[in-house]
């Protein structure tokens, strides 16, 4: 049979387990697609199926030995016998998994593999380690589950395939941040072995920020002493670190599966961990403590202190002791520049060395540090701010703010990785990345030339923890997720087939479970659309999902499946709490969906604005103010109208004089988010529309300094009044204020409703 191209081939590979070599265990061998993620390049099915029982040989050799001994001790695992390592590279053997050496016009690529499994033997074809440890992988794929439950058996049966297979990216990655919060090393090393397992190379091991110090650093032993804790505000301890022995088993774990571990060092902003145990770091000199808020804080390190690029040259030899990878990652995003800008050191660098402003300064940090690690031999990568005020050479961007930045540095003939806030920060909810969105990702920027594509080294999935505080929520957010990803970056197939994925990854999650992965929902359970009228709010539910069915109340009652199944549309005549679960497999799906509708007079009337809404924020555009659609505490939710600075003034035409109870506007505050109250908000009424009295003003009491994240309604009782047209004016504080971490930026305010009852 010739080879095909893989996505045409789907139901080929069967594994199954067997006790003797004449009994059959049927677990796998059933007539549908066994899933492979990343799908092969090349493959295809024999009539043949190989055997591994205490007869089994593993040959290799000396330069595939730890490949060999690896393999040894996952049959091992999942065994009653041991399989013997030989040697013998020549000799004519049966019931051998023989690991060998090609010399084939693919030796170049260090990740081909060429796998064959046949009656007698199990081959595994590759020039270089890394080759024979992702054929190893595959292998491990179309073992049954109960292998990867570790089941002890005698014996084990995989089917016949050839499969022949190499990666398109390089750089295949996950970033992990452990600062926000704190994951033990066994969770690191279990992490290490998903990414090995789906054929990732990289792990991205964020280890310093303002909310905490991971890292023992033996010339500053306060990082770990105090930056390694924070007080939260119930007044408890938080935090952890590594120390030198738990990373140097971490990355021998790692190197062991041939994952690269590449540090991140952040500076010079989120670095209030390390100002917290050495004031002198800042511009300031004032005494801090760890971050206990999310956000982003002003403190960051002085740019005109030599003592601060003596202490990041200290840690950073030491980082590089430990880490033998050829990368150092040091952050250099969302570095605010007040404290520079008010700082006599730092502005007496900006004259001596003629920089134009802050953002040079930034460029000028980054290129000293740079030059450093060019001296100890290493390559710099920053986020996609090193590109402000000029790109130290050599220097690696990773692009999150879009693609611009991978787009910019590989013009500029440099690499870059690119992990865009858009497909590939899966911090993020459903709603904005699901693993639909994560599937259609192309690392290649879409104006980029061709002959420009080579600097695009590949790209990485973003786990940022702020809101990620166990194991279990980190696997939810990670998985199933992280499956598109892996395919995305290692077979990048042309002809993507989301459906034929989607039941691959179905599939797969027997064997997550078999990995103890609590795995979350491929995507939002539904979708909701209103179309919004005068006399009725109108409501369409899209599934997620075709596999799932949707139960809905309106009463605010959970529903279960004794509730109503969706068929048709939802009308609304009346303010509803609308709650919808969704169900597959006769159990629910993901969490339920809870959503507010506020039916009043202004429904379905065009308000006139007089301010641009954010396109990242538009609440669903011209109408999201009298939709009847409330806001959620997530300002993510596709609900909330959002501006930066400006003030908002609404007004809504009610087509004729009528009487008017209550005027009412719901505002948002999450002050670490830039995010704030109105100072104030005035109602007027006209029955022109031209000339409008003011009827109430609200002063808002709740301080822009608390915490949390929470809606305000205003609201204003009227007597006797009568109005064509009504107006509010909400007030915007404009700048955050001079305590915040981001002090002197663009606050935000947003809005969900203006309500006319």
């Amino acid at each position: 049979m010739r080879y095909l191209p893989c996505y045409l081939l789907l139901g080929f590979l069967i594994s199954c387990s067997i006790t003797s070599s004449n009994e059959i265990d049927n677990e796998n061998m059933v007539n549908r697609a066994f899933s492979l993620i990343p799908i092969p390049k090349k493959i295809k099915k024999t009539n043949d199926f190989f055997v591994i029982d205490n007869k089994t040989l593993i040959r290799t050799s000396i330069e595939f030995k730890k490949e060999a001994e690896y393999l040894k001790n996952l049959i091992e695992g999942s065994s009653f016998f041991k399989p013997k390592i030989i040697y013998d590279t020549q000799s004519e053997l049966a019931n051998v998994i023989s690991l060998e050496k090609t010399t084939d016009v693919n030796n170049q690529i260090k990740e081909y593999y060429y796998l064959s499994t046949g009656n007698n033997s199990i081959t595994i074809k590759a020039s270089h380690p890394e080759g024979v440890f992702r054929g190893i992988q595959t292998l491990r794929q179309i073992m049954p589950v109960k292998f990867h439950k570790k089941s002890k058996k005698n014996s084990w049966a995989i089917s016949g395939v050839t499969i022949e297979d190499y990666p398109v990216f390089k750089w295949r990655g996950l970033l992990l941040d452990c600062c926000r919060h704190f994951f033990d090393k066994k969770i690191v090393m279990k992490y290490i072995d998903l990414l090995a397992y789906y054929k990732m190379n990289t792990l991205h091991w964020h280890l310093t920020e303002d909310q905490g110090w991971r890292i023992a650093i033996d010339q500053y032993p306060k990082l770990t002493k105090k930056g390694a804790w924070r007080t939260e505000k119930d007044g408890t301890k938080y935090g952890g670190f590594y120390s030198k022995e738990d990373i140097k088993e971490i990355i021998a774990y790692a190197e062991e599966r041939h994952i690269n571990i590449v540090p991140e060092i952040e500076m010079p902003g989120h670095s209030q961990a390390a100002i917290a145990s050495y004031p002198y770091l800042s511009c300031t000199g004032e005494q801090l403590e760890v971050g206990n808020k999310w956000g982003v804080f002003k403190d960051v390190y002085c740019a005109g202190n030599d003592s601060t690029f003596k202490f990041l040259e200290n840690v950073l030899s030491e980082v590089i002791e430990l880490f033998p990878g050829e990368y150092i990652h040091i952050g250099g995003d969302e570095c605010p520049k007040y404290r520079w800008e008010n700082c006599n050191k730092c502005q007496k660098i900006i004259k001596s060395h003629n920089l134009e402003n802050e953002h040079q300064l930034q460029s000028y940090f980054i290129k000293r540090i740079a030059d450093f690690l060019q001296r100890k031999k290493r390559k710099l990568i920053g986020w996609d701010e090193i590109l402000e005020g000029g790109l130290p050479k050599n220097a690696i961007v990773q692009s999150w703010r879009g693609m611009n930045g991978a787009m910019e540095s590989a013009n500029n003939n440099q690499f870059a990785i690119s992990s865009p806030t858009s497909h590939s920060y899966f911090d993020y909810d459903l709603q904005a990345i699901d693993l639909e969105k994560v599937y259609s990702f192309n690392p290649i920027p879409k104006d980029l030339n061709s002959e420009k594509h080579s600097f695009i080294l590949g790209g990485e999935c973003n786990m940022w923890t702020e809101h990620v505080p166990s194991e279990k929520n980190l696997d939810s957010k990670v998985f199933p997720r992280i499956l598109a990803m892996s395919e995305v970056l290692w077979s990048a197939p042309k002809n993507r087939n989301y459906k034929d994925f989607y039941e691959r990854v179905q599939y797969q999650y027997k064997y997550l479970e078999a990995f103890g992965v609590n795995y979350g929902a491929e995507t939002i359970p539904v979708r909701l659309d209103a179309y919004t009228s005068p006399e009725k709010i109108n409501i369409t539910l899209t599934k997620g999902a075709k596999d799932l069915d949707l139960y809905y109340t309106t009463n605010g009652i959970i529903p279960s499946k004794n509730s109503t199944l969706y068929k048709t549309n939802i009308d609304l005549k009346k303010s509803s709490n609308l709650l919808i679960q969704a169900y597959k497999n006769n159990k629910p799906y993901g969490e339920c969906s809870k959503h507010k509708f506020t039916k009043h007079l202004g429904n379905g009337i065009e308000p006139n604005l007089d301010y641009k809404y954010s396109k990242f924020y538009t609440g669903g555009g011209k109408n999201a103010l009298t939709n009847g659609v409330r806001g959620s505490n997530n300002f993510r939710d596709g609900n909330w109208q959002g501006v930066q600075k400006s003030n908002m003034g609404i007004i809504i035409n009610l087509g004729k004089e009528q009487k008017i109870n209550t005027l009412s506007a719901a505002f948002f505050q999450k002050q670490d988010s830039w995010i704030f109250l109105p100072r104030k908000i005035e109602f007027f009424s006209s029955n022109d529309g031209k000339t409008f009295s003011l009827i109430k003003t609200l002063t808002n009491t709740i301080s822009p300094k608390k915490d949390g994240e929470f809606i305000k309604e205003f609201t204003i009782e009227l007597q006797n009044t009568t109005s064509k047209y009504v107006k509010i004016v909400a007030h915007n504080i404009s700048f955050c204020p001079k305590w915040h971490p981001a002090a002197g930026s663009e606050a935000w305010l947003f809005i969900d409703e203006f309500v006319v009852q």
